[in-house]
């Protein structure tokens, strides 16, 4: 059974699955982790996503704000054993409809040429790319996204 539970970055499902999201990162990323680690702090987290299947957590996201109308989604993570089976699309529809109840109107997200997965998923659930914002802007590895969501009416 699959279940999708909305929380914070409290829950120790989700901060032992950021866990080995930042040691896969730190093998990818090597020198550039440093930069990307600064980035990625969750000890604030008011919106983060954990999906189970048959009561093991094996995915996991976060939206914070980016600006008044866009959260930027963070910590995308899927155990290596569960990948290809949906659940990173269930976690970022999650934080899209999550976003869209809240009343953004856009999500937009950082990840790594490095993770070519990651890109794959976000292009094939609608996002399309745009130049890279923020501290993101000169990183050749950084490749930036956004995406209209629906408006909750």
């Amino acid at each position: 059974m699959i279940i999708i539970l909305r929380t914070t970055s409290d829950n120790k499902d989700f901060t032992d699955l950021v866990k080995q999201l930042d040691a896969f990162l730190a093998e990818i990323d090597g020198a550039e982790h440093a930069f990307y680690a600064q980035l990625n702090k969750t000890n604030t987290l008011k919106h983060a996503v954990v999906v189970y299947e048959d009561d093991r957590a094996v995915a996991c996201g976060a939206i914070r704000e980016f600006d008044p109308t866009a959260m930027e989604v963070k910590r995308m993570y899927t155990l290596p054993a569960y990948r290809g089976k949906g659940f990173a699309s269930k976690v970022l529809a999650e934080l899209e409809a999550w976003a869209d109840e809240l009343g953004y109107t856009k999500s937009v997200l950082e990840t790594g040429l490095r993770q070519p997965e990651a890109v794959r998923l976000y292009e094939k659930s609608g996002y399309k790319r745009i130049p890279n914002y923020g501290k993101y802007a000169t990183v050749e590895n950084s490749v930036c996204f956004e995406k209209e969501i629906k408006t909750h009416s």
